[in-house]
């Protein structure tokens, strides 16, 4: 008797004389299919969406920014003349700068009587300070009412990205209207540098950041000290990473075909 090879079909085809269609065949075959159509439908989606990853390691990331990190600062003193509003900028690598001027300008608020600073300017990579004061006016007022409303605080690029939840403008909406006007504010930061990568390969360099915040009547020997909103930072050195990725095409034409070509 000849060897039959066909023996080995393990997936042997019954002849179409002894199979007939039924409605609960045809039932469970078209939900078969729906369920099918929606797992495929379900690895497409998967596929298309892009996935962020994220990472922590200790690292400058932007080396190529000389140091410096761009800030952008909008602040509201409703009861304070912008010719007495000023910037003053502090680090310990010596920089001392009062009433920093350049990339920012005083938009009059409430006829003249208050005064909405927006500045952009760099600090450097080493821990200091900030601080929106009076203290580059020609004469000191009396009594100078320091209640305000932060409408954003950030640091280098800014990052439009929907899928990520972060802290870059912390500090975005804070309102110390109901303060005490002859009060001055510190705002304690720290600094998480932040790098987005796409998935072209693009880097965005940002930095998100953590605050705490008091406020006090401050005094000296010499009688009650000038009020000012400061804001002290520090940098973590600790990096935060987040990088786009997208499945791969294999992964995607291996599932759907298992999707597909099942027995």
């Amino acid at each position: 008797m000849p060897f039959d090879f066909r023996r080995f079909d393990i997936y042997r085809k019954v002849p179409k004389d002894l199979t007939q269609p039924t409605y609960t065949g045809a039932i469970i075959s078209i939900c078969c299919c729906l369920f099918i159509l929606f797992l495929f439908l379900s690895e497409l989606t998967g596929f298309i969406t892009t996935e962020v990853v994220n990472e922590l390691y200790v690292d400058d990331p932007d080396k190529d920014s000389g140091g410096k990190i761009d800030v952008s600062l909008n602040i509201s003193l409703p009861h304070l003349h912008c010719e007495l509003v000023g910037l003053d900028i502090q680090d310990e690598m010596g920089r001392h700068e009062v009433g920093h001027i350049d990339n920012s300008m005083k938009i009059p608020l409430n006829n003249g009587a208050g005064c909405r600073f927006e500045g952009q300017f760099s600090i450097n990579k080493v821990p200091g300070n900030f601080h929106v004061s009076t203290h580059s006016a020609t004469a000191q007022p009396q009594n100078p009412d320091m209640t305000h409303v932060i409408h954003k605080l950030s640091f280098g690029d800014t990052l439009q990205v929907q899928n990520i939840h972060g802290a870059f403008n912390a500090l975005g909406g804070a309102d110390r209207l109901t303060s005490n006007p002859l009060a001055s504010h510190d705002y304690i930061l720290k600094i998480v540098p932040t790098v987005y990568e796409d998935k072209s390969g693009k880097q965005r360099y940002s930095y998100q950041y953590t605050v705490a915040n008091k406020e006090y009547v401050a005094y000296s020997h010499t009688g009650r000290i000038i009020p000012a909103i400061w804001f002290r930072y520090d940098l973590s050195p600790i990096t935060v990473k987040y990088t786009e990725r997208r499945q791969p095409l294999y992964r995607f034409i291996t599932t759907d075909l298992a999707l597909l070509f099942r027995p």
